[in-house]
């Protein structure tokens, strides 16, 4: 199994030989070390003969005889010793005033030395007593690093948080008998009274079949959950169970992500593994994502935390602990790991707010048309055609018969967005609010026209803009 970072070679194209010195190899680099020592030699005063300067010999008269030594005389010893005596003392004195000199000078610097250090301890002080005034944290941690908490202390947050979510699912196996299965999957619990985050996909045979749904604690408290709203677009549903007291998720701010920044995935792989962390990092931001239970893009930041069936819906968290996303798809092919996805909580939050408000999400731009998704460039070949949205059919009264939309129109601009397919008027219909106006580019019997919409909300009541599985007629 890959274990990130043992492995790999840090700014660096060149990997690691087996003999080689790792000390003379630094970040990738190599030095080289200086094994030699320059002995510095003098010359020697050679001289030549000819330049000798040997004194020349000059006469010595014959020498005297020696006189008998004489004894000292007592008063001349004496004299030596007083003498001997007189610069002892000297020394003496000379090194008592040194000492006393030196001494002097030492103890001024070390006066200096604490003055100093005293007046360092006092500002640090009245810092420390500001910082308190202010309601800040005065600590040497750099700002980068401020809030980070140990992964420990994130994964004892997330087991009070993160809970596990089963559904018991009927259907008829190959031998035509019935039989069941249990869905499992992840949420995260938003508020003290028991509201729960998590994907639509993972409740979607509770919602769309009428099974009962099963939320488990990490202590194993088992609780059944109500539906309170789904958003299948965004593949987000939010569920509420008869609890209180709960440990809530802190939601941070998934805006203030950068690709590089490290994030822990928590959650209930394979259904077995309950309560699993995983660590990664942000590989990507902004990646429109289709999934199998998706009919439109989704935007979702990419992460290389470990990612398996089971997680979905699980919260992603920052060094701080605050979750910043959803966890919702990874690429399936074979071979591939660390490409993981989830919707960023900044776009979750407000869906799970109106969820729970109002049961719908609230402001969202509808036309009111159905429309042939297989319309694509073979056909408008075929009969002519430009390519765009092809209009099946209008509903009565929406904001598109307003305008003047007809069966059979073909949509080619919405906004400043072309479009040459519905999934492109499907992206284009979400960047718009229910009340904007904007203007509608369609081609009709041979010509192209310009109409006026003014979007209206969408509702559980109303017609949602879906493709229609009818061609067009010639």
């Amino acid at each position: 199994m890959y274990v990130p970072g043992k492995n790999d070679v840090i700014n660096s194209d060149e990997s690691y030989r087996p003999g080689e010195s790792q000390t003379d190899r630094v970040k990738g680099e190599y030095h080289y070390k200086n094994g030699y020592t320059q002995k510095i030699y003098s010359d020697a005063h050679y001289v030549r003969e000819e330049d000798s300067t040997v004194p020349p010999r000059y006469y010595t008269p014959p020498e005297k005889p020696q006189k008998e030594p004489r004894e000292p005389k007592p008063r001349r010893e004496k004299s030596r010793a007083g003498s001997f005596a007189r610069t002892l003392c000297l020394c003496l004195v000379c090194a008592v005033l040194g000492g006393l000199g030196g001494g002097s000078y030492v103890a001024s610097r070390l006066t200096e030395r604490v003055d100093a250090l005293q007046q360092g301890m006092t500002e640090l002080k009245e810092q420390a007593t500001l910082a308190k005034e202010n309601g800040t944290l005065a600590s040497a941690t750099a700002a980068g690093d401020a809030g980070t908490i140990p992964a420990s202390t994130i994964y004892d947050r997330a087991c009070r948080q993160v809970v596990g979510i089963t559904t018991e699912v009927a259907y008829t196996n190959f031998f035509g008998m019935t039989s069941s299965s249990a869905v499992t999957g992840t949420g995260f619990i938003v508020s003290e009274n028991g509201y729960i985050v998590t994907n639509y996909h993972v409740i979607e045979y509770a919602y769309t079949g009428g099974q009962d749904l099963t939320v488990i604690l990490h202590d194993g408290t088992r609780y059944g959950a109500d539906i309170v709203g789904v958003e299948e677009s965004n593949d987000i549903a939010v569920l509420k169970i008869d609890a209180a007291n709960l440990s809530s998720a802190e939601l941070g701010d998934s805006d203030s992500l950068t690709v590089g920044d490290t994030v822990y995935a928590v959650g209930n792989p394979l259904g077995e593994l309950e309560f699993s962390m995983s660590t990664g990092h942000v590989s990507a931001l902004d990646r429109a994502i289709k999934t199998d239970e998706s009919a439109d893009s989704i935007n979702m930041f990419q992460i290389d935390a470990a990612v398996n069936s089971g997680n979905s819906g699980g919260p992603v968290y920052n060094t701080r602990g605050e979750v910043i996303g959803v966890v919702t798809a990874k690429y399936s092919d074979d071979g591939v790991e660390g490409i993981g996805f989830a919707i960023p909580i900044n776009d979750v939050a407000p869906i799970a707010q109106d969820l729970i408000t109002t049961g719908y999400v609230t402001g969202k731009a509808y036309m009111g048309v159905k429309l042939d998704e297989r319309y694509n460039a073979m056909y408008s070949q075929y009969y002519n055609l430009p390519l765009g949205a092809y209009v099946y059919s209008v509903d009565p009264g929406s904001s598109a018969e307003k305008a003047g939309l007809r069966s059979g129109d073909i949509i080619t601009r919405l906004g400043d967005m072309d479009v040459s397919c519905y999934d492109d008027l499907s992206r284009a219909v979400k960047d718009f609010s229910a009340g904007d106006t904007t203007e509608v580019q369609v081609y009709r019997a041979g010509e192209e026209l310009s109409v006026s919409i003014t979007f209206d909300e969408l509702t559980p009541d109303s017609t949602y803009d879906s493709p229609a599985k009818v061609l067009p007629a010639g």
